[in-house]
C-alpha cells in the first residue's frame, strides 16, 4: 500500500521530465491557456518575465506549453492544468529560458538565443554567427531589420 502512495507522490512532483534528445534546437515556446487559477496567475505575472516565451490564448484549449524550434517546428507539448506555478517556473528554468528581474530589463547578449544554445543562422562559410562590418551599417537606413527581430 505504502508503495502505491509513494509511486503516485513521485508521478506528482514529476510531472514532465525533460527528454534533451526530442527537445534538440528548442529555441523558444508558447503557452496555451483557457483556465485555471495557478496557470492564469503564472501567465499574468510570469510569462512577461521571460525571454522567447509568449502567450496564444485558445478559447476551449487546454493550457499546454508548446515547445518551438527556431522555424517554428513544434518539439513537443506539455500540459500545464496539473501544474501549480512554481512547478511551471522550475520547468522553464529547467529548460534553459532566461528569466529578467523586471519586464522591461534587456536581455544579455549570452541568453540572446536561449534556451537555445545559439543562432541556427549562420554564415555559410566559417560557420560564424552573422555579423555585418561597418562599412554595411552606414550604407543602408535599416541594414539588419530581420537580424533584429526578436519578438515571435
Amino acid at each position: 500500500m505504502w508503495f502505491v502512495v509513494l509511486v503516485a507522490l513521485l508521478r506528482c512532483v514529476s510531472t514532465y521530465d525533460v527528454d534533451a534528445k526530442k527537445l534538440d534546437g528548442l529555441a523558444r515556446a508558447r503557452v496555451e491557456l483557457n483556465r485555471l487559477r495557478e496557470v492564469k496567475a503564472f501567465v499574468v505575472q510570469d510569462i512577461p518575465l521571460y525571454h522567447n516565451l509568449v502567450m496564444k490564448h485558445i478559447p476551449g484549449a487546454d493550457p499546454e506549453l508548446v515547445l518551438l524550434n527556431h522555424y517554428y517546428e513544434e518539439l513537443d507539448r506539455i500540459a500545464l492544468s496539473d501544474m501549480t506555478r512554481s512547478e511551471i517556473n522550475e520547468l522553464l528554468e529547467k529548460l534553459g529560458f532566461y528569466k529578467k528581474a523586471q519586464p522591461e530589463d534587456e536581455v544579455p547578449e549570452e541568453f540572446r538565443f536561449s534556451p537555445a544554445k545559439d543562432s541556427p543562422f549562420k554564415e555559410e562559410s566559417g560557420g560564424k554567427p552573422y555579423t555585418s562590418s561597418p562599412a554595411t551599417e552606414n550604407t543602408s537606413s535599416e541594414p539588419n531589420a530581420e537580424a533584429e527581430h526578436t519578438d515571435l
